[in-house]
């Protein structure tokens, strides 16, 4: 896989979100070049150039038109009225963008607008929590997935409400340029460099109660002892806690399982090591927490799809670069 994302057109028409439109400049239009990573052909465009209304009270300037994303590698729709039909050119131009292979993004309602041009038929999808049920009742072809940050089916990815279309993003990054270069990006918007797209988007008890500690700490020794036991007898010994209240609360803060979470820190950290270093695979096996190449090979070819030498031809050079 090379990477071969550098275009990117964000679509915008009355009653766009100004936040979700800010997700995708921050993410795609600001210039990382002095930190060795790409910049891309980025433009908002519109059926008609000029004057843009947002929901927030101002407009955009948006001077671009839509042969613009005729060119483009990614087209993105930031969140827009649902109740209001989207353009005809707006839903013809994502078409023929899906006909020629680009990839498209969906932040929040935006994925209302990939339905109306039947690009969400047969593919898995999500859209902001309150949202997903009119999502499935209007487009019943699509399989829509609720309570999920975001998805990635066949080049469509749709996010959740605002602050997921920024993991969507990254998970986009990720796929194209590596984990070290996600990271990167992740670092500069002062935001977590991974959430997986299964988690959870409602979670239950962001603030904990105040006479419980944050797993805040246990989060972080666990990120700096991946290669022990982890187990969670262990962890709620750590944290004060039976296992069955342990594993409840763990859930509450951080809206998926102990195993999952863990799981997918090790994966990321394999990342970073397979880009930065040339350990064998089984060495790497074993300093991230699996044991062994064999069980690494598994929980990689689940969440990336690629093994990890895969993923190592593809983004070595990259990160020595």
């Amino acid at each position: 896989m090379v990477a071969m994302l550098t275009n990117v057109a964000v679509l915008v028409y009355d009653g766009v979100a100004p936040f979700e439109v800010g997700v995708l400049c921050e993410a795609w239009g600001t210039d990382r070049s002095d930190q060795g990573l790409p910049v891309f052909d980025f433009a908002l465009c519109t059926p008609r150039p000029g004057r843009v209304e947002t929901t927030a009270g101002f407009a955009l300037d948006v001077s671009d038109d839509l042969s613009r994303v005729a060119d483009a590698d990614l087209v993105a729709v930031p969140a827009v009225p649902r109740g209001v039909a989207a353009p005809d050119e707006v839903v013809e131009a994502l078409r023929a963008a899906d006909t020629r292979g680009a990839r498209l993004l969906s932040v929040c309602s935006g994925a209302f607008v990939l339905g109306q041009a039947g690009l969400l038929d047969g593919r898995r999808c999500t859209t902001h929590w309150r949202y997903t049920d009119e999502l499935a009742a209007r487009f019943p072809e699509a399989k829509v997935i609720p309570e999920v940050l975001y998805v990635d089916d066949d080049r469509v990815v749709t996010s959740a409400g605002s602050a997921a279309g920024l993991d969507a993003c990254l998970h986009l990054w990720r796929e194209e340029f590596g984990a070290a270069a996600a990271s990167t990006v992740a670092r500069r918007m002062v935001v977590p460099p991974q959430r997986e797209g299964g988690q959870a988007q409602f979670i239950e008890n962001p603030v904990p109660d105040c006479d419980a500690e944050t797993m805040g700490p246990l989060l972080t020794w666990i990120t700096e002892n991946l290669a022990g036991d982890l187990g969670v007898d262990l962890l709620a010994r750590r944290a004060n806690m039976s296992g069955r209240t342990f594993a409840r609360r763990f859930r509450a803060e951080t809206g998926t399982t102990p195993h999952s979470w863990i799981t997918s820190q090790r994966v990321l950290r394999a990342e970073q090591l397979l880009e930065q270093t040339d350990r064998p695979v089984e060495w790497i096996a074993q300093e991230v927490g699996f044991g062994n190449a064999a069980t690494l090979r598994h929980h990689f070819g689940q969440t990336r799809s690629i093994s990890p030498q895969q993923y190592r031809r593809t983004f070595r050079g990259a990160a020595s670069a």
